[in-house]
């Protein structure tokens, strides 16, 4: 029997959604802009289209950008200060609707069920700042 949020290729995961009544376009704008990704990836960071891009928050969370595709998703590691190791990041939007998306957060290579709890209230409270910004 496996453990909620253990995989075998990707270890400890977690994922947060949200639906929002607004379009695909609209969200992922927000997402991209400096202002959506000081609140899922900190202050300090632009854009990182480019695969390779490496960024630094000004809190100290670190990685580079894995792939990036326009209005779906961009996926790069993430690396916070005091932690032994990266995890992979991917900040997802998706259509559901006309003028609904999805806006979804996924984490994976998690050290252990403790760590993906604490990253799951983490994400939740993320999910819910770019909502209501978006609002």
């Amino acid at each position: 029997m496996s453990e909620v949020g253990r995989t075998k290729g990707a270890g400890w995961q977690i994922g947060v959604s949200k639906t929002v009544n607004r379009p695909v376009e609209e969200v992922w704008d927000f997402v991209t802009s400096p202002a959506g990704m000081a609140i899922w990836l900190g202050e300090g960071v632009a854009v990182l289209s480019e695969p390779g891009a490496g960024y630094e928050t000004t809190s100290g969370i670190r990685g580079e950008t894995r792939s990036f595709h326009a209005l779906d998703r961009v996926r790069l590691t993430w690396w916070p200060p005091g932690w032994s190791h990266d995890t992979t990041l991917q900040v997802a939007v998706r259509a559901t609707g006309p003028g609904r998306a999805m806006l979804r957060v996924h984490q994976e290579r998690l050290a252990d069920a403790a760590e993906r709890e604490q990253q799951r209230r983490h994400w939740q409270g993320v999910i819910n700042a770019l909502v209501a910004a978006l609002a």
